[in-house]
């Protein structure tokens, strides 16, 4: 690992706008891949009839993706600049893939929208960029990429970037005029890593430069310890062991714990991250921890591990802004899809349908709606099957935004705004 500040680093947009090409050619500028790897990749693409794929290639490595030409599953690959480490979360950017990008969008601190100089904005450069605000990226990048294919123009810049300036304004975006239009060609190498004499008319910061100028957020270290459990482990002579990733507070050995939803009071005895013991556990830290106290029955994939003193709120209900975004109806009242919030999955119903709002200005359109369908953007209240952990996007956003599923597809993504305690709890 380096000494650098780390961050997460989601690549968005549209399918054909060059995102993988984008990512291969800052691993390339990078030196995370050689001349020779390019070289194998190209005689690779020229064999399959797929010539200019060969930086795309680095991260699409599954068979079906080279051979459909389209990214599948979500790839992560490390590189450095000369201020950060950066992990890329490669998003697919096929429309049946909206669940990996939702995955990855949930652990990104910043986003490079990539968006083509010959096509502009389509169809999913609003669904991507709709997806990040709602999911909580408040980092964006927009890289204006193909500019070899535009000439060079200037005014297919402009043009790109005043569509996009509009279309992010008009979905609530904060300081678009602050966010940077990196003008690139990720096939040639222009604007990349080097500044490039084809465009002279552009002053900014090449791709990779402006990547510096990205801020890392601050570590929640401050907030009660929320740890949703991704897996337990029996393991003989050390008892339950679960798995997860730490997104608020801190976790040290001889902390008491409390698992919620089921109300299981533990002590840590010692934590674990690759092989190593650790003295404290911080956000972002995925460990795993061994507790004494506990039946490996009261722990599961879901649950949420917090202080004694502060145990995470298992809700009966909650208040939430979702957005619809492929639903082959219409969606109403009675509607109770699966919910995915941190690492629990789990059947909610849509009780109420408060208000739709216009998705360009925020404005309620109409209250108490009988129908929302896709592109809306309603506020709703939402009841789980069962006892959930789940938290207010404004206190803990980790634990307050998700993704919701029916029938194979992500049916919208959402943030919570209010929850319910359940008595007692």
């Amino acid at each position: 690992m380096s000494e650098k500040p780390h961050m997460n680093l989601i690549f968005i947009g549209h399918v054909d706008h060059g995102k993988s090409t984008t990512v291969g050619r800052l691993l390339y500028e990078t030196h995370v891949i050689t001349d020779r790897d390019i070289q194998r990749y190209k005689e690779l693409t020229q064999q399959m009839n797929r010539p200019t794929f060969e930086f795309a290639f680095v991260m699409d490595q599954l068979k079906e993706e080279r051979e459909r030409g389209i990214t599948i599953d979500i790839m992560h690959r490390d590189f450095q600049t000369p201020k950060y480490y950066f992990t890329i979360i490669d998003a697919p950017g096929h429309r049946d893939f909206v669940k990996n990008m939702i995955t990855g969008a949930s652990q990104a601190d910043a986003a490079v929208l990539v968006v083509s100089a010959v096509d502009g904005v389509q169809a999913q450069t609003r669904e991507h960029a709709i997806l990040a605000n709602v999911l909580g990226i408040g980092q964006t990048i927009v890289g204006v990429n193909k500019m070899d294919a535009a000439n060079y123009d200037q005014k297919k810049f402009d043009e790109a970037k005043v569509n996009v300036q509009q279309l992010l304004k008009s979905l609530g975006y904060r300081n678009v005029d602050a966010i940077n239009f990196v003008p690139y060609s990720a096939l040639a190498g222009d604007n990349v890593a080097a500044k490039s004499d084809k465009m002279p008319w552009y002053n900014g910061p090449t791709l990779l430069g402006s990547l510096d100028l990205l801020t890392v957020p601050t570590k929640p270290t401050d907030k009660p310890l929320r740890l949703p459990i991704q897996d337990v482990y029996s393991i003989s002579g050390f008892g339950t062991v679960p798995v997860g990733r730490v997104e608020t507070g801190v976790m040290k050995p001889g902390d008491q714990i409390i698992i919620m939803p089921s109300g299981a009071k533990a002590e840590v005895k010692s934590i674990e991250m690759h092989h190593q013991q650790l003295q404290k556990a911080e956000p972002g830290d995925n460990v795993g921890f061994n507790i004494k106290g506990v039946d490996r029955k009261d722990v599961k994939r879901g649950d949420v591990v917090g202080p004694v003193s502060n145990p995470p709120t298992v809700v009966s209900e909650f208040k939430a802004q979702i957005i619809v975004l492929h639903h082959q109806n219409v969606i109403t009242k009675g509607y109770t899809p699966v919910f995915h919030i941190h690492t629990a999955q789990i059947a909610c119903t849509i009780t109420e349908i408060l208000e739709k709002k216009d998705p360009k200005t925020g404005q309620v359109l109409e209250q108490n709606p009988e129908t929302i369908k896709t592109g809306d953007i309603a506020i709703v209240k939402i009841k789980p099957t069962k006892p959930i952990v789940a938290e207010k996007y404004s206190e803990f956003p980790q634990l307050g935004r998700f993704a919701i599923r029916d029938m194979g597809e992500t049916v919208g993504a959402g943030v919570i705004l209010d929850v319910t305690p359940v008595q007692g709890k």
